[in-house]
């Protein structure tokens, strides 16, 4: 079962026309920037209170209506075996499994789509590159 292999929440990722808009809403908040990137040539930032975590990302797509966060990520310690669960249950996977090299050794996950077309991200972050070699290489995002 997939709740196996979650250990807690990750992020909301909400999809921004404006992101310094964005950012100086949540940081009036008390929320901090924690990381930054371009991924994609979108502007991406990782904002953080206590354990709270926003990843927002300039793409000039959102919706400007409620009900317009994108995704929500929750860590997983074990990504082979929830992609292996996740294939298992017949969800309907968006993206993934993949990797990005945000933090200090990356990251990877892969996406299922819910019923109102919500995206529920199962996500790893790696504490180390042995770690991360033996994650890509079981998820097949590498090739031995």
């Amino acid at each position: 079962m997939i709740r196996d292999y979650v250990t807690q929440y990750q992020h909301i990722g909400i999809p921004t026309n404006d992101i310094a808009a964005t950012k100086a809403f949540f940081m009036s908040m008390g929320f901090e920037p924690v990381f930054e990137t371009v991924n994609n040539g979108e502007q991406v930032c990782f904002l953080a209170m206590g354990q709270i975590v926003i990843e927002t990302y300039q793409n000039g797509k959102a919706a400007m209506a409620r009900g317009a966060v994108d995704h929500i990520a929750l860590d997983t310690r074990d990504l082979p075996a929830c992609v292996e669960e996740v294939k298992a249950q017949g969800y309907t996977v968006v993206e993934g499994p993949a990797y990005l090299p945000f933090y200090e050794h990356g990251v990877a996950y892969i996406s299922i789509m819910g019923p109102d077309m919500e995206v529920v991200e199962f996500n790893q972050r790696f504490r180390s590159e042995e770690e991360k070699r033996d994650v890509l290489v079981k998820t097949g995002i590498l090739s031995v």
